[in-house]
């Protein structure tokens, strides 16, 4: 018998609907499901080959152990007790826990608590480290939340949108269908970005492509030019921030002459992007990885969304700031806790919020101190337990991680494929994945939605709530732990974090799209646009930030005298793991690749096609050429899916003191072809 069911994409964050077409319990294809709010029907091409990657021949199917140096079949009762003995012996202060974007809301919340209650520490973190923590550090200070304020089915009403570090069409491919309606209404696009990308050439009207690390030199221009032409909102600035006479007086002290210099952008084309967002109706932003990912990215969101403040695109549907999340759950994982200065709901780590948790879960001196970041937890925890999350691709200088990982007493990895860093463990879970387990998911707009189980996962692969319920159990805390379902653990989602509270299964089965947190009560619709009426800061106003250009850490020099940037591909997802065994995307693009201007090119002798050697101080890679216009001289690009080319090899691990985020977008390289 052939069913037809719906679900949900299991890759990016826009939260598209589709139909599973299941015959004898295997998945065997899938249509449109048009009625989905969020896609219409349309899927981008991940989307269109969504379920292939569960089938593939190397899923992980029972759990692993190392005996003797390789691994050996094991049951669960024997991997699970190995795994508890060894966590028994661990000091609060030597565990780590890294969880993932790909996580349910269920199982993202069972592994904070497992950090919190079983190991009593705040060293819990997952990939949001890696892409977004700018974004809470730019601007919890600036409008007090770091989420997207609006829905992305308001981003086509908009008459201005700016895209900042953000390469929609092959990332996003969802929303940029929705600026594309925009502009058919008549909306301008400006396009920040060092890469002449495919948004740039296809979708932008004005494209400011700024020197790499820059970004600050353009927004404090447009600032500087807005005000010089009266186009500020006056009456927002008076009714709703706070600090605009601190903002004025540095903004005239600066040169946009040297500005312009810095940026590498002519002041003209500044100008005329200043003017066009600032006399905008409606202006939208979006960002990503390209303003992020920098020792100064939380200096760069703070400056956007002080442009954003300056012009009083704030608080209404389709306006303000929007960081645009790119893992299924890379919301929700956060919502729940995974982070290591936030309890659930974010909470910040303090003894109160400590003592409340205490209470809702019945467990006294939970840990009140924050814990280590993502990459400090790689250094400094001795017994690491990894779930869904790969540093051996996704984390800074990879070799260096790597030597870290050799060393550590326990290393258990929960994942659905022998991914690099699985393949370093001392014990490996199998995880059951997408529909093969049910759950919520939060979606870049704060959009929670319900992935119902479809199909069995294989062999004795489990759920991550499950394997986190039994070893537990075989750790002594059965009593905080007793879930049977997903459903249980959502129930205590609800009491615990307010923003879910009037969520529920039936209502999320009931409502195709979801419901955008925050939801107080079972009757209340959801929230599609924050700060309507006043920002979550403490006095409710949002605070205009002064904020100094600083240059990237790694400059080129004589012996390294390219700069290195890392993005992603339109067919794959993130560290590769499911869409390289998709035949269909992989075979689009199967390797590593490395994008070069012509004229560096020819002055390198390297010809379209070549093998090329990529050095940098941390290590050396090999990649294939493609000598292109769509980056500018002295800037080489290069994709970070591929464990053959591993782009991370090379990335300067040096951390914006803010937040912990890695400069991954600028690095010195040297480049020449392989003999």
């Amino acid at each position: 018998m052939i069913e037809y069911e719906p679900t949900i994409c299991p890759y990016c964050s826009c939260g598209c609907g589709m139909y599973l077409v299941i015959k004898d319990g295997e998945i065997i294809g899938q249509e449109p499901l048009k009625e989905h709010p969020v896609n219409e029907g349309g899927n981008c091409p991940k989307g269109k080959n969504a379920y292939q990657f569960l089938y593939a021949e190397d899923r992980l199917k029972t759990p692993l152990v190392r005996k003797n140096g390789s691994f050996k079949e094991a049951t669960w009762e024997e991997a699970l007790n190995l795994v508890a003995a060894k966590l028994k012996k661990a000091q609060p202060n030597e565990f780590g826990l890294l969880a993932s974007g790909k996580n349910t809301n269920e199982g993202a919340y069972v592994l904070q608590k497992f950090a919190r209650v079983v190991m009593g520490t705040n060293n819990v973190e997952y990939c949001g480290r890696l892409c977004h923590s700018p974004t809470a550090a730019g601007l919890g200070p600036t409008v007090g939340s770091g989420v997207m304020p609006i829905s992305q089915l308001d981003i086509e009403n908009a008459d201005c949108i700016f895209l900042v570090g953000i390469n929609c069409k092959e990332t996003f491919p969802m929303i940029t269908k929705r600026i594309l309606r925009a502009k058919k209404k008549g909306a301008k696009v400006i396009v920040v970005d060092p890469r002449n990308t495919v948004t740039a050439k296809n979708v932008g009207d004005i494209h400011l492509q700024l020197q790499p690390g820059t970004d600050v030199a353009v927004l404090n221009s447009m600032m500087l030019i807005i005000l010089e032409e009266g186009l500020e909102d006056d009456e927002f600035l008076q009714s709703r921030t706070t600090g605009i006479e601190e903002l004025k007086n540095y903004l005239s002290s600066l040169d946009l002459k040297e500005m312009e210099r810095i940026c590498g952008v002519e002041l003209e084309e500044i100008k005329k992007a200043a003017i066009m967002f600032a006399e905008a109706e409606t202006g939208c932003t979006l960002f990503n990885q390209g303003l992020n990912q920098h020792s100064t990215g939380s200096d760069n969101v703070k400056a956007l969304a002080t442009l954003a403040l300056l012009t009083g695109q704030y608080g209404r549907p389709g306006t303000g700031p929007s960081p645009t999340r790119g893992q299924i759950n890379g919301e929700g994982t956060g919502d729940m806790g995974c982070l290591n200065v936030f309890y659930p709901g974010f909470k910040r780590v303090s003894e109160e919020v400590a003592k409340e948790f205490g209470g809702l879960w019945g467990v006294d001196n939970l840990p009140s101190e924050p814990g280590y970041p993502y990459t400090v937890m790689l250094q400094k925890a001795e017994y690491l337990y990894i779930v869904g999350t790969n540093p051996m691709m996704a984390a800074p200088d990879v070799n260096s991680v790597e030597k870290l990982l050799k060393d550590k007493e326990l290393l258990v990895v929960q994942d659905i494929y022998p991914t690099e860093v699985a393949n370093m463990a001392d014990v490996v879970l199998p995880a059951a994945t997408w529909v093969e387990r049910e759950g919520t998911h939060t979606y870049v707009d704060r959009r929670v939605q319900k992935i119902t189980k479809l199909v069995e996962s294989p062999g004795k692969a489990r759920p991550d709530w499950w394997i986190v319920n039994e070893l537990a159990e075989k750790m002594g805390y059965k009593e905080y732990f007793g879930y049977t379902c997903a459903k249980d653990i959502f129930e205590e989602i609800r009491r615990c974090i307010p923003q879910y509270k009037g969520i529920t299964y039936k209502r999320l089965e009931e409502t195709v799209g979801g419901i955008q947190w925050p939801c107080p009560a079972e009757n209340h619709p959801g929230t599609p646009t924050f700060f309507t009426e006043k920002f979550n800061t403490p006095d409710g106003l949002g605070h205009l930030q002064v904020v100094d250009y600083k240059p990237p850490a790694e400059l080129p020099d004589e012996e390294y005298s390219y700069v290195l940037t890392t993005g992603r591909s339109i067919f794959h997802y993130h560290t590769g793991t499911m869409t390289r065994r998709t035949p269909k995307l992989n075979d689009e693009v199967s390797s590593g690749f490395c994008q070069m201007n012509p004229k560096d090119a020819a002055a390198e002798k390297i010809r379209n096609g070549n093998m090329i050697i990529l050095k940098t101080r941390r290590g050396s890679i090999e990649a294939e050429a493609r000598v292109t216009d769509e980056v500018p001289e002295g800037l080489v690009f290069v994709p970070f899916h591929f464990t053959e080319s591993c782009a991370n090899k090379l990335t300067n691990p040096v951390l914006d003191p803010a937040c912990g985020m890695p400069e991954f977008k600028v690095c010195a390289v040297n480049v020449e072809v392989k003999k």
